[in-house]
């Protein structure tokens, strides 16, 4: 799914009894940055260190075999649940960070020249901009960067006016970390191809909250994280398609992703193997398995549209406080940034610590999005299945404290 309607109303989610580190009374409103993780993580994972540990593709004992198997019916869920062709089209990596700089460096590194243009969009995370520098650094490519419309999207009008056939590759997020504004991303496939460019879609903020279907989007490659996803940290997922994982060569040497070695020659094994050196997060995955497991036993439409709900009462409710400048498109999927007059967002961020309330406070890792927007730093709530209207009525009263203490 890439554009999206509004979705329909629903029950109230009611699942916080389901996570553990969530006490009563604390509204915790940066899922964005990290979600927080079910009991059913909690107890596959440790399930998996506990009683079931060995290691994975070495072991001819039982215990190794069995590992093997539940390590890849987790590659085999992911698949499923991101509508791949084939889990082997699921790369295991640390996180959509490593995904991105995997493709740079294995895709990028290889297949382009001088002269050859990459095109990102003004509100990309840094992990979706500083590799592809680096890249482009290395072979003389050129990187062009589209504007956003008014209400904080991508502009893909400005990107079908910019692109030519001098670029290969465009990068682009699924939904911005900081506006929560949702790309069409089917239209930017077209976009893309329709010049002979590739497109990698970070899929880190969409994949917790919107249907993916990657096969239905047409995308060349698609990364995400597992700790967004109410899973652990340290592993991820670079989805790409098949011709293009052939042909890439891998990029770190190591056990697992040989077919055979020799001081004279190694060659490598298909993927997604070649992309996984050494002993994997093995644990990881099966802590992953859970949580796509738990997300979709409540429903990625339910969850969507409670959390639209929630940015619909926590904007309003914002909009009535003096002072308070809110960012992005009263639609945007699970995230409200903001600013207030005069008041620093971290002393905004203490403020409401202080309230049991906790938010993000910062430039969000995407810097020159803050340049646009004319600010320095937003504040960022942002919302899960756990969240619910007292956690926007706590957001909202301590904002009030906030306007009272700077007047």
């Amino acid at each position: 799914m890439s554009v999206l309607t509004a979705p329909a109303a629903s029950a109230p989610l009611d699942t916080v009894a389901d996570f553990p580190a969530i006490p009563d009374g604390w509204a915790y409103l940066d899922t964005a940055a990290t979600a927080q993780k079910p009991q059913a993580v909690v107890d596959a994972i440790t399930a998996a260190y506990g009683e079931t540990y060995a290691t994975v593709h070495r072991g001819v004992y039982q215990r190794s075999a069995d590992m093997t198997l539940a390590y890849e019916a987790a590659r085999r869920r992911v698949a499923g649940f991101i509508g791949a062709g084939s889990p082997d089209e699921c790369v295991f990596v640390r996180g959509a960070t490593e995904g991105i700089n995997l493709v740079a460096q294995c895709w990028a590194g290889t297949q382009l020249k001088a002269g050859d243009r990459i095109l990102l969009s003004m509100l990309e995370h840094h992990s979706n901009i500083v590799p592809w520098q680096m890249a482009a650094e290395r072979v003389g490519a050129a990187i062009d960067v589209v504007p956003l419309t008014t209400d904080g999207r991508i502009d893909l009008d400005a990107a079908a006016a910019m692109l030519t056939p001098a670029h290969k590759l465009v990068a682009f997020a699924h939904v911005s970390n900081v506006l929560g504004s949702v790309l069409d991303v089917e239209r930017a496939v077209a976009l893309a191809h329709g010049v002979g460019a590739k497109i990698l879609i970070d899929g880190c903020q969409a994949v917790p909250r919107v249907p993916v279907d990657v096969t239905a989007l047409g995308c060349d490659f698609y990364v995400f994280s597992g700790h967004k996803l109410y899973g652990p940290t340290g592993i991820g997922v670079l989805w790409g398609k098949p011709d293009l994982l052939d042909a890439m060569p891998p990029w770190q040497g190591g056990g697992s992703m040989i077919d055979k070695v020799s001081f004279q020659r190694t060659t490598y094994a298909a993927p997604p193997g070649r992309f996984e050196a050494g002993t994997p997060h093995i644990v990881g995955a099966l802590g992953l398995h859970a949580a796509i497991d738990y997300v979709e036993s409540i429903g990625l439409e339910r969850i969507h549209a409670h959390e639209t709900a929630l940015v619909a009462q926590a904007r309003d409710a914002l909009a009535t406080i003096p002072g308070v400048r809110l960012f992005g498109p009263a639609d945007s999927a699970g995230i409200v940034s903001f600013a207030m007059e005069e008041v620093h967002p971290h002393d905004i961020g203490t403020i409401l610590d202080e309230a049991r309330v906790a938010i993000r406070a910062g430039h969000h890792c995407a810097q020159p999005l803050m340049e646009a927007l004319g600010v320095a730093a937003t504040a960022r709530a942002s919302f899960g299945v756990y969240n619910g209207p007292r956690d926007v009525e706590a957001l909202i009263a301590g904002m009030a404290r906030v306007a009272r203490i700077f007047g």
